[in-house]
C-alpha cells in the first residue's frame, strides 16, 4: 500500500509543479516521474537546509512539489546552455 501512496504523491507533486512552472502537466507518466524525482530532490534540499516538511500526505506533497519545481527549473537552465 505504501507504493500506491508513493505513486499518488508523485502524481500530485508532478502535476502541481507542471502547473506552477509550465502552465500544465506532463501527462500521467511524466507527472509521476517528475514528482518522484522531485521528492528525492526536495527531500535532499529540505535536509540540507535544515527544514522539516512535516509528516503525512500534505508534508510529502509539499516537499515533492518544491523538489519538482527546482528540478524543472534546473533542467530548463541546462537545456538553454
Amino acid at each position: 500500500m505504501d507504493f500506491v501512496w508513493f505513486i499518488l504523491v508523485g502524481l500530485i507533486a508532478g502535476w502541481l509543479a507542471g502547473v506552477l512552472v509550465k502552465g500544465g502537466g506532463f501527462g500521467v507518466i511524466g507527472d509521476i516521474v517528475v514528482g518522484v524525482l522531485g521528492a528525492l530532490v526536495g527531500g535532499f534540499l529540505f535536509i540540507l537546509l535544515g527544514f522539516s516538511g512535516g509528516g503525512g500526505l500534505l508534508g510529502s506533497v509539499v516537499v515533492a512539489t518544491v523538489g519538482a519545481v527546482v528540478l524543472i527549473f534546473v533542467l530548463r537552465l541546462v537545456k538553454r546552455a
